[in-house]
């Protein structure tokens, strides 16, 4: 599964400086199960390892948003970025 422009344009429509969305709220956006590698916090982690190109991580930036995995493993917290490209805060 290497599509996750659906993820990108749903994240590009919000107004929330920060949300969260189960990771069923992802599937039903992408139209797909998340791959068990969702699980690990590396997978969502925006800002980890940069240089390794993903789709996921990918969609997240092109939408102006980091993601990182929540605690309860079930879940992302998305975070709109400033425009130097870090988190807010």
């Amino acid at each position: 599964m290497n599509d996750y422009d659906a993820l990108r344009d749903y994240l590009m429509r919000q107004k929330q400086m920060e949300f969260v969305l189960s990771f069923e709220q992802i599937e039903e956006i992408i139209g797909a199960a998340l791959p068990r590698a969702a699980n690990r916090a590396s997978w969502w982690d925006s800002l980890r390892s940069p240089d390794i190109q993903m789709p996921q991580r990918e969609a997240c930036l092109a939408a102006g948003f980091v993601a990182t995995r929540m605690p309860d493993g079930q879940s992302v917290r998305f975070t709109k970025r400033k425009k130097d490209g870090r988190r807010p805060g």
